[in-house]
């Protein structure tokens, strides 16, 4: 039975859409970080995506766990010209748009950006591409909001409005089983 142990990185204070952008992560929690690398794995494998927030909180959990090379393919949703934009301003101009973007998630993306059905098929593939190079291991996947909802709703065949509705905490651990099937065994653990 392998599993997909899910990692959100650590907070980065920004109140407002990262995507892309390449802000560091608060990793002063030291207890919170110790209390997560105790409940991985010890054989797992360890990937993160490239950005700095995924990289160095998958240092902080990795410990003697063998690590691979980070996968810009696990990066956040691309938000284009809504990055590092508060929802309120973005609602200021584009008011239908962002509604829809959030609250009906498929084709629609942000000017220059990435739609759900984008980044799901972006992460999918990544995840698929790990799991067959390392079948039959457990990996710890290092990530983001959305990349981690994207599979969540492909284990429980979601809706991306209803993986939306799931609460996805930093620092937090969700597993899903992907094999005989996938199904989530646990979402937003935060230890």
């Amino acid at each position: 039975m392998s599993h997909l142990y899910l990692v959100r990185h650590g907070p980065t204070h920004a109140k407002s859409m990262v995507g892309w952008s390449d802000l560091p992560a608060d990793l002063s929690d030291t207890a919170a970080l110790d209390r997560l690398e105790a409940a991985l794995p010890k054989d797992a494998l360890v990937v993160s995506s490239d950005l700095v927030r995924a990289v160095h909180t998958a240092d902080a959990i990795q410990r003697d766990r063998v690590r691979l090379p980070h996968d810009p393919d696990l990066r956040e949703i691309h938000f284009g010209e809504w990055e590092l934009k508060r929802w309120v301003e973005v609602n200021e101009t584009h008011p239908d748009h962002v509604r829809a973007f959030w609250e009906t998630p498929g084709d629609i993306a942000a000017p220059g950006g990435e739609s759900w059905n984008g980044v799901v098929r972006r992460v999918s593939s990544a995840v698929d591409r790990l799991m067959a190079a390392h079948a039959g291991r457990d990996l710890v996947i290092v990530a983001h909001f959305g990349a981690i909802l994207t599979q969540i709703a492909r284990a429980e065949q979601m809706t991306g409005s209803e993986a939306f509705g799931h609460k996805i905490d930093n620092l937090s651990v969700s597993i899903l089983r992907t094999l005989p099937t996938w199904e989530a065994e646990k979402i937003n653990h935060v230890l």
